[in-house]
């Protein structure tokens, strides 16, 4: 276990998780997250999604957020791109990194994005060639581990669009686990293999914790040589093609437990926690998160006064 390794986290709470929120977040209070989460270490903040408004209501603010935002040297501020009018609405709005989705399985492909595999390559392809190296390129492959429609998804279908996307020359690959179908011993798998066959892309893994396996695979996933994650502040944030999937893994409840063990994290989690516990105000209902709720393990709490009287009488 190296835990020298140094972790890099991508935050995607004001994406992934705002954008099936059943309410709408002010605009304000999204660039204000989005700063304080900037002053924690963050690698990436996922701030927004260029998608058309009408298919995600609650990001319609996307220009405004990342025009009126605070950049922190060192931070990435990445967005969510569906194809090229969206890629180009996030190049306008000066988008560090575009991230590309596509599922590598059929069925959900065709309940997520309302189009073939195919055709959404070709899509993605057309965005991929549009920019031209002009700003680096993530694609997230959904369904990684698992579809809850179609069940197991083989790995040589996950390596294959891997290996499609990697020879358009994308900068990193995100495998995620969409709706927490994934178990540590497959990420184990997972991350060896891939790490063999693309060293030279950045590699990420998002988890989700529908079944309750979330930080057992960041842990699987970080053991086995994968130095980036993605998480989502008080693990909001789910798939709505998985019935009763909660949200994704927490970024704090992750950042902490790594960081207990002694890796490094680059994030400054007395700051992430104090960010984390303005959420549940923010969103309008209780979070998952658990460590915002409890406190670190560090945190000591003093014994109850009765305790004292106990000491003093067995002296």
């Amino acid at each position: 276990m190296n835990t020298s390794q140094r972790i890099f986290f991508n935050e995607v709470a004001t994406r992934d998780g705002f954008q099936i929120e059943p309410g709408f977040i002010p605009t304000d209070d999204k660039i204000a997250l989005v700063d304080a989460l900037s002053d924690c270490g963050y690698a990436k903040i996922e701030v927004t999604s260029f998608t058309s408004p009408k298919a995600i209501p609650m990001l319609r603010d996307a220009e405004e957020v990342m025009g009126r935002i605070r950049r922190v040297p060192g931070v990435e501020y990445t967005v969510l791109v569906p194809n090229l009018r969206g890629a180009e609405r996030a190049l306008e709005s000066r988008a560090d990194e575009l991230n590309l989705v596509m599922s590598v399985s059929e069925t959900h492909n065709l309940a997520n994005l309302r189009m073939p595999r195919e055709k959404s390559f070709a899509a993605l392809s057309d965005v991929i060639r549009h920019v031209d190296g002009g700003t680096p390129i993530n694609v997230s492959l959904s369904c990684s581990f698992g579809c809850p429609m179609e069940g197991d998804v083989p790995f040589t279908e996950v390596l294959r669009w891997a290996e499609r996307f990697a020879g358009l020359g994308v900068r990193g690959l995100t495998l995620c686990d969409t709706t927490g179908m994934a178990h540590p011993a497959q990420v184990s798998r997972m991350a060896e293999a891939l790490q063999q066959r693309f060293s030279d892309l950045q590699l990420t893994m998002h988890f989700h914790n529908t079944r309750g396996m979330g930080l057992a695979n960041v842990l699987a996933a970080v053991q086995s040589g994968i130095t980036r994650l993605d998480g989502s502040l008080g693990g909001l944030g789910g798939c709505p093609y998985a019935p009763g999937a909660s949200g994704n893994v927490s970024s704090e409840d992750a950042i902490h437990m790594l960081d207990a063990m002694g890796y490094d994290i680059g994030i400054d989690l007395t700051k992430l926690l104090a960010v984390a516990r303005q959420l549940p105000a923010l969103v309008g209902h209780d979070v998952p998160g658990q460590v915002a709720r409890a406190g670190r393990i560090s945190e000591l709490h003093a014994p109850p006064a009765f305790v004292q009287a106990l000491r003093a009488a067995q002296a």
